[in-house]
C-alpha cells in the first residue's frame, strides 16, 4: 500500500495516494514513513496544517530522521510560521550537517527574515556540497539583492561568477551591487579603485591589465551587464582612454586579450556611455583609417587593436567589419556587436503590425527607443519552473476579489509595451500553459525581444508593433494584462489604461508600473534644468550632461547616481530626457481605478511590503492605499523606481 500510495502520487493522483497511505496506517500505526507520506500528500494538496501533524507523528516514533524535520519546516513556513520551521530546518541539521534540503530551506527563511549574511552562508555550504545545485543558486540571487560586502570572500566571488555563468538564474544587475563591493575588498585589486590624483597614472599598463585580467569576476560582470559604479567606471574609462594612446606598440597576452574583450563588451552593454576626450576621438579617427589601410594591403589588425576600438564604437558601425578575422579573444565582441544586430534586422520582417500608428506622442516616443531601445540587456533570471495563477496570487499575497482566475490554467497575457524583452520573456517563462502576446511601438526593441526569446527557446511568445491606443483592434481577451512603465509616458494615460481594462476578461489580473510623483522630485527638477538650458538629445549632448553631473558631484548627482539606470546611455536617457512624462501620486491611482472600476489587489514588491508590515501591522492596511499614501508622504523615496502593483476587474 505505501509503494502504491508513491506510485499514485508519481502519475498526480493525489487523493487515490492519500487512500493508500491511510490504509497502510491503519495496517501498521507504528510505521513513522507512512505518516510522513501522509504528509507529503497533504502538504501537496494545501492541508498545511493537517501536513504538519503527519510529520509530528512521523517524528514521534523516529525522531533521528532530518527529512521527517525538514519537510515540518516546509508546512511550518507555508502556513506563515517561519520562526517555527527555521527551528524544525536547524533540528534536521544536527542531525545530518550536510543536508542540502534543509540548508537551503534555512537559509530562504533567513534571507525572508532579513537575515542576508546568514542567509548567503547556509546557501554557500549547500553548494559546497553539491556545486550544481539549482535551487540554492536561485535563492542565493535573491539574498545578494541590494546586499553589499566589507571583507573578502574569495569563496563567494566563486559562487557569484558560477551563478551568473548559467545565465538564467540571475539578472546579473540584481548582484552587481554585491560583486562590486565584494571586488572592491579583494586585496589583488584594491588598490585599483583608490582615488588617484590628477598627474598620476598606472606605471604599466600591461602589467596593470594582467592583474585586473586575473579576476574572474570582474571580467564576468564587465560581460553581462552595466558597471553600476562611479569608481569603477572612471578606472575602465581611464584603461581606455590609455590603452588607446600606446595601442599600436601595445602587446596583448591571452589574459589581457580577456580583459579587452570584456572592455569592449562593457562599453557596448552600456551604450558607450564612457567620456571621451577630443585627443581620444582625434586618434580614433587615425586608428580607423589605418585599419582600413591595413584590411586594403591584405594585412590583419591585432586583436587588441580591434577590441579597442570596439570599447569605444561598436563594431558594426566601421566599414571594415566584415573584413577582419574572427580569432580568439574577438569571437564573442563580433557576435555581440555585429552577428546580433544583423539577426534583430532579419527579425523586423518577420514581426507583426497591427496598425500604423497615428498618434504624436506614442511616434515620438516610439522613435526614441527605435534609437535607443530600452533596456539593453545580456542574461536575466528565470523560475526553475513555470506556475500557474494561483500559485502566483498566493506568493504575491494577492488580495482577489474574484477567484475564478486563479482556476484559469493555460492563461492568454498582453505584455503592453514590452521593450527588449526581459519582461515578456519572464513571464512567459513564468506561467504554465500560457500564451503571450508582447507588443511594443518599436521594431528595434521589439526585433531584439525576438532574438533573444529565440537564443532562450521561448516559444510561447507573439510579438507585435502596435500602439496601444490601437489595441481594440485585436477583438480578443486577456486574462492578465502586464503595462509596466509605458501608461506614463502616453499622451492621455488614461485613454490607454481604458483601452486595456477593456480587454481583460472578468476578474482578470491587470500588472500597472506607474511614476511616483513624490519620488521623481529631483527627476522632475533636473529635466526642468536640460530643458531651460536647451540641451540637445544627441548622444554626445546626453554622455557631456551626465560627465557634468559627475564632475559636479552635487546632491542632484548623489541621487540621480543612485538609478541603476544612470548608467547606460539608452536607460539615462530614457531615465531624464523622455519625450513624455507623467506623474502620479497613490490617491490619483486610487481615483483611477474606481473610475475604472477596477480593484486593488497588492504592490508587487515583496520587500518594501515587509518594510511597511513593521509600521503597520494591521492586515488590511497592505489593501488600503490611503494608508500606504499616508506612509509615502513620511518615505518619500519609498518607490524611487515606480509603483508597481495588481489589480483586477471584477465584472
Amino acid at each position: 500500500l505505501n509503494n502504491l500510495g508513491s506510485a499514485f502520487r508519481g502519475v498526480g493522483e493525489l487523493e487515490a495516494a492519500l487512500r493508500s497511505f491511510e490504509r497502510a496506517v491503519k495496517i501498521n500505526p507504528n510505521n513513522a514513513s507512512t505518516y510522513f507520506n501522509v504528509g507529503v500528500i497533504l502538504h501537496d494538496q494545501g492541508n498545511n496544517e493537517e501536513a504538519i501533524n503527519a510529520y509530528s507523528k512521523a517524528i514521534s516514533l523516529k525522531s533521528n530522521c532530518a527529512p521527517f524535520y525538514n519537510n515540518l519546516g516546509v508546512a511550518l513556513k507555508d502556513t506563515g510560521n517561519k520562526k517555527k520551521a527555521l527551528e524544525a530546518y536547524e533540528k534536521a541539521l544536527s542531525i545530518d550537517p550536510d543536508y542540502i534540503e534543509a540548508l537551503n530551506n534555512a537559509g530562504a527563511v533567513l534571507n525572508s527574515q532579513g537575515q542576508k549574511r546568514e542567509a548567503i552562508e547556509a546557501f554557500k555550504k549547500a553548494l559546497n556540497i553539491k556545486p550544481n545545485y539549482h535551487d540554492a543558486y536561485v535563492n542565493m540571487s535573491n539574498a545578494l539583492k541590494r546586499t553589499a560586502f566589507s571583507e573578502h570572500d574569495e569563496h563567494l566571488q566563486k559562487v557569484i561568477v558560477s551563478l551568473l555563468e548559467h545565465k538564467t538564474f540571475v539578472c546579473p544587475r540584481n548582484i552587481s551591487d554585491a560583486a562590486i563591493s565584494l571586488l572592491k575588498c579583494d586585496p589583488n585589486l584594491k588598490h585599483f579603485f583608490k582615488k588617484r590624483s590628477a598627474d598620476e597614472s598606472i606605471k604599466s599598463l600591461q602589467v596593470a591589465l594582467d592583474k585586473l585580467s586575473g579576476s574572474s569576476l570582474l571580467i564576468k560582470l564587465m560581460s553581462v551587464c552595466p558597471i553600476i559604479d562611479i569608481e569603477l567606471e572612471i578606472l575602465l574609462t581611464d584603461i581606455r582612454s590609455m590603452l588607446l594612446a600606446c595601442i599600436s606598440n601595445f602587446t596583448a597576452t591571452p589574459n589581457i586579450l580577456r580583459f579587452l574583450s570584456a572592455l569592449a563588451l562593457q562599453c557596448h552593454t552600456n551604450g558607450y556611455i564612457y567620456a571621451q576626450t577630443n585627443s581620444e576621438n582625434k586618434m580614433l579617427e587615425e586608428l580607423d583609417a589605418s585599419v582600413s589601410k591595413m584590411l586594403m594591403k591584405g594585412e590583419q589588425p591585432s586583436p587588441q587593436i580591434i577590441l579597442c576600438l570596439a570599447s569605444y564604437k561598436s563594431l558594426g558601425g566601421y566599414n571594415w567589419d566584415d573584413s577582419i578575422y574572427l580569432i580568439d579573444g574577438v569571437i564573442e565582441v563580433f557576435e555581440r556587436q555585429v552577428s546580433a544586430p544583423k539577426k534583430e534586422d532579419l527579425l523586423k520582417s518577420d514581426i507583426l503590425v497591427l496598425e500604423k500608428i497615428k498618434n504624436e506622442v506614442s511616434l515620438e516616443v516610439g522613435e526614441q527607443y527605435e534609437s535607443r531601445p530600452y533596456p539593453q540587456w545580456v542574461d536575466l533570471g528565470l523560475p526553475l519552473k513555470p506556475f500557474n495563477i494561483s500559485d502566483m496570487a498566493k506568493n504575491s499575497q494577492l488580495k482577489l476579489s474574484d477567484r475564478s482566475i486563479t482556476e484559469v490554467k493555460s492563461p492568454h497575457i498582453l505584455i503592453a509595451g514590452c521593450g527588449t524583452g526581459r519582461q515578456s520573456i519572464t513571464t512567459a517563462a513564468t506561467y504554465a500553459n500560457s500564451k503571450v502576446l508582447a507588443i511594443d511601438l518599436s521594431l528595434t526593441s521589439l526585433a531584439y525581444a525576438k532574438r533573444k526569446a529565440d537564443e532562450l527557446g521561448i516559444k510561447n511568445i507573439e510579438h507585435m508593433q502596435a500602439d496601444i491606443l490601437n489595441l481594440e483592434k485585436l477583438e480578443q481577451k486577456f486574462d492578465i494584462i502586464e503595462c509596466i512603465g509605458v501608461l506614463h509616458h502616453m499622451e492621455d494615460p488614461m485613454a490607454g489604461w481604458k483601452k486595456l481594462r477593456n480587454l481583460l476578461t472578468s476578474g482578470g489580473l491587470m500588472k500597472i508600473g506607474l511614476y511616483s510623483e513624490f519620488a521623481r522630485k529631483h527627476i522632475v527638477e533636473l529635466r526642468e534644468e536640460i530643458r531651460t538650458s536647451k540641451i540637445g538629445v544627441t548622444d554626445d549632448a546626453i554622455k557631456s550632461f551626465r560627465h557634468a553631473l559627475i564632475q559636479a558631484n552635487n546632491e542632484p548627482y548623489q541621487k540621480i547616481s543612485l538609478f541603476d539606470d544612470f548608467y547606460s546611455l539608452n536607460e539615462f536617457s530614457d531615465l531624464l530626457f523622455n519625450v513624455k512624462e507623467h506623474r502620479f501620486t497613490l490617491t490619483q491611482i486610487q481615483k483611477c481605478l474606481a473610475e475604472l472600476d477596477l480593484t486593488f489587489c497588492g504592490f508587487v514588491t515583496n520587500a518594501m511590503l515587509q518594510e511597511y508590515k513593521i509600521k503597520n501591522p494591521k492586515a488590511e492596511y497592505c489593501y488600503d492605499l490611503n494608508e500606504w499614501h499616508v506612509f509615502e508622504e513620511q518615505n518619500q523615496s519609498l518607490f524611487t523606481g515606480m509603483y508597481q502593483f495588481w489589480c483586477q476587474k471584477t465584472n
